[in-house]
């Protein structure tokens, strides 16, 4: 009897319709990602289609896997693809001229090869006979997993190794862009400060004086008053109304209460006016 029989006969009606229905959203996911109009789109529907693949792998007993799909790639790699496509831009205009030549012709070659590679994997799964996931876990997923990837599969796992670090640096040239003007120096920066006119001392930090230390609490002035320049105007209009009295120090009105409340700091400031 065949492996597909044997797993036709052991699967039963409940997973076969979570199959089905995952797997219909997995292929509109994965055709999302090569169809949609906009970048960001295909984003979203990567996103859907690897959540899916994760639900795919939790339902076969490989939970690791489907902790690290989430947490990885979900997570991790689609993090990565929402940054490039913020410093990119949604609305940017992809460029149909070709900068490699014969990179449609590569690209064919590619997607044969890949294509080729893929079916002679099906056809292999569909011609082995399986052990069974409790055979195969039966030290445990992890354990299970680290024979196949340091043991049987090293030297796969180590060229993908390589490839990925590959792809990396080629990423960081392509995008490296040389610079138009020289660094500017920490002594420069300076001179051009007095040159201007303009503030020659840095901005006052967020918190300084102060018992908090969050990014929208104002710098405190020595009268007790607040220093509008610690906080940036967007934080000043989604912060906090913060008064003094919240960062642990006096503030004007509650120093001339004091001032009055306390006859010999009173009459030590009538001394010094006379």
């Amino acid at each position: 009897m065949s492996a597909a029989v044997l797993a036709a006969e052991a699967t039963s009606t409940g997973e076969a319709v979570q199959f089905w229905i995952l797997g219909t959203v997995a292929v509109i996911g994965a055709l999302g990602v090569v169809g949609a109009a906009r970048a960001v789109y295909s984003a979203i529907f990567l996103a859907m289609t690897m959540i899916v693949l994760a639900l795919f792998y939790i339902a076969q007993g490989a939970l690791f896997l489907g902790v690290v799909q989430v947490v990885v790639y979900t997570g991790a790699v689609m993090m990565l693809f929402l940054f490039v496509l913020m410093l990119v831009g949604i609305d940017s205009s992809d460029s149909l001229v070709e900068t490699l030549r014969a990179q449609r012709v590569l690209a064919i070659v590619v997607g044969v090869g890949f294509g080729l590679l893929l079916i002679g994997g099906l056809g292999n799964a569909a011609t082995t006979t399986f052990v069974g996931l409790d055979d195969a876990n039966a030290a445990g997923n992890v354990e299970a997993l680290a024979e196949l990837l340091f043991l049987d599969y090293v030297w796969a796992f180590e060229l993908t190794g390589a490839l990925l670090i590959t792809a990396t640096v080629g990423a960081m040239v392509l995008a490296h862009r040389e610079r138009v003007r020289p660094r500017e120096t920490q002594r420069e920066r300076a001179e051009r400060r007095f040159r201007e006119g303009g503030r020659v001392t840095p901005l006052p930090s967020p918190g300084v004086y102060a018992r908090h230390n969050a990014a929208d609490a104002p710098a405190l002035l020595p009268d007790g008053s607040f220093s509008d320049e610690s906080v940036g105007p967007l934080l000043q209009r989604i912060g906090r109304n913060w008064q003094p009295s919240d960062l642990g120090v006096p503030g004007p009105v509650e120093t001339e209460s004091r001032k009055a409340d306390d006859p010999a700091q009173k009459t030590a400031e009538e001394g010094d006016g006379a």
